[in-house]
């Protein structure tokens, strides 16, 4: 074994919140370390999650804007490998793996390959895949081992005819017929882009509808796209079990005695808690009924100096909240001052059309009994939209009434992801509708639907000031 090695913080994980923890360390003169186990950095968010998908997700989205837009038939060929929809993603992974490796050498944090194990709450051992092993010691280190689909016990995920979202871009051919189990955000992105491709989509769930977290409208809209493109929705369906037939099916057993025949099924009952295999029950570490590290406002869990962030703790699940997070973790185990705002974290879903969201939704204000008026612009009032003949979808934004400050912004429809961040920067700044009548915006862009949006919010209040006037004086 080798001797042991001393650091100011080690990140087991490489994702967004064991990078950014790590750099942010060295940037403010420490001596930093991550632990990684796969060939390349970035965890799970680059290798077969968020860089895949969205690669295969382009794709779609220009073969169904040809069909649309195609006088004649335009058919995707049936049993297409998978892969020739994939071209290009490998190109992408090992650029930003790359860049991901210049960003972390230029930072002078140290890369060590290998899987790590907690021994202490202040020394890891790096078991490295020669064989070899040595210890690492620090009075920080921070759990950033993200996260891995969940399964349950009626379902066999076999990877090739039953398949979960690490091995659903592992599929070889593209198949005419796929059903859905689940009706988050990963089941209904990939759900949309099969279905764009012009597969035969079902999904099932328990819940009435899809994306149950999202306000009605946003759902409303994500389900006429998709039955636009041919897909199913079964809400109240109970699963019971999944098997392949032999042959060239799987079969779907509901509660009831229903059977639902497919070539692909994909389980997506979402993700949990990398935790297992890392020594944690050698801790004490606290961890939820969920199987999330628990934390405190500093990330720091019950065990003084091991910090947690990213999906090792749970929702929100995000990228860009994982790389905060990891970053204010740093921050925290240091001492260093956090940073004098926090912004209010957007949620982007990849469906086809996009959603997103950022602030308080309609449903939160309902229930904190917040008086709102939300403004809406559908983009078939904006001339780019025509333009770029992408018309479905809207913007909404929910303004206080008495003041009209922005409260949240939610957008579904082409570029949405995008478009949100405007809303983000109104939340943060504490502006109202009146900012965006007041700004100009280049002509013609997308970014015009919040001015239609806050025109319609200040119309509102007009009208609702004058019916509360002429109340008055009828009361008087």
């Amino acid at each position: 074994m080798r001797p042991q090695t001393d650091f100011d913080l080690i990140c087991l994980g490489s994702g967004p919140a064991g990078q950014k923890a790590a750099i942010q360390a060295a940037k403010a003169g420490f001596r930093a370390a991550i632990i990684e186990r796969e060939p390349m950095i970035g965890g799970y968010c680059l290798l077969s999650g968020t860089i895949p998908s969205k690669t295969l997700r382009e794709q779609a989205l220009r073969y169904w804007r040809v069909r649309q837009a195609s006088s004649f038939a335009v058919e995707l060929q049936v049993d297409a490998p998978l892969s020739t929809l994939l071209q290009g993603v490998g190109a992408v992974i090992a650029k930003q793996d790359r860049y991901l490796h210049a960003q972390v050498a230029r930072n002078q944090v140290e890369l060590i390959r290998g899987k790590g194990l907690f021994l202490d709450e202040h020394r890891i051992e790096v078991q490295r895949l020669d064989g070899t092993r040595s210890v690492l010691r620090s009075p920080r280190i921070l759990i950033a081992t993200g996260s891995r689909p969940r399964h349950v016990a009626a379902i066999e995920v076999d990877h090739e005819h039953v398949v979960d979202s690490d091995s659903i871009l592992s599929i070889p051919y593209l198949p005419r017929t796929l059903t859905v189990l689940g009706s988050g955000v990963i089941a209904c992105e990939y759900a949309s882009i099969f279905a764009a491709l012009g597969c035969a989509v079902t999904m099932l769930d328990k819940a009435a509808e899809p994306l149950g977290f999202l306000d009605p409208s946003l759902r409303a809209g994500f389900l006429e796209a998709f039955r636009s493109m041919g897909g199913s929705y079964r809400g109240g369906a109970e699963v019971e079990g999944a098997r392949f037939d032999g042959f060239s099916q799987v079969d779907v057993l509901l509660k009831g005695g229903d059977v639902l025949r497919s070539d692909i099924v994909f389980a997506a009952f979402g993700r949990i808690a990398n935790l297992d295999g890392i020594g944690l029950d050698r801790l004490g570490l606290g961890i939820n009924g969920r199987g999330h590290v628990q934390v405190n406002e500093r990330f720091e869990t019950n065990i003084p100096g091991v910090y947690a962030a990213g999906d090792a703790i749970g929702p929100p699940a995000l990228a860009c909240a994982a790389a905060d997070q990891g970053r204010r973790a740093a921050l925290a185990a240091f001492g260093l001052p956090p940073p004098s705002t926090t912004s209010p974290v957007p949620t982007g879903v990849y469906t086809i059309p996009e959603i997103a969201c950022v602030g308080l939704s309609q449903t939160e204000a309902a229930a904190k009994k917040i008086d709102v008026i939300v403004g809406r612009a559908d983009f078939g009032e904006v001339a780019r939209a025509h333009i770029a003949g992408h018309t479905a979808g809207f913007l909404a934004l929910i303004c206080e009434r008495g003041t009209t400050r922005v409260l949240g912004v939610q957008v579904i429809g082409d570029g949405a992801t995008d478009l949100v961040h405007l809303g983000q920067a109104a939340i943060a700044t504490a502006a109202t509708a009146e900012f965006f009548v007041e700004q100009i915006f280049n002509f013609p862009t997308m970014t015009e639907a919040y001015r239609i949006a806050a025109f319609d919010v200040i119309k509102q209040r007009a009208m609702l000031s004058s019916a509360t006037l002429n109340a008055a004086r009828a009361v008087g």
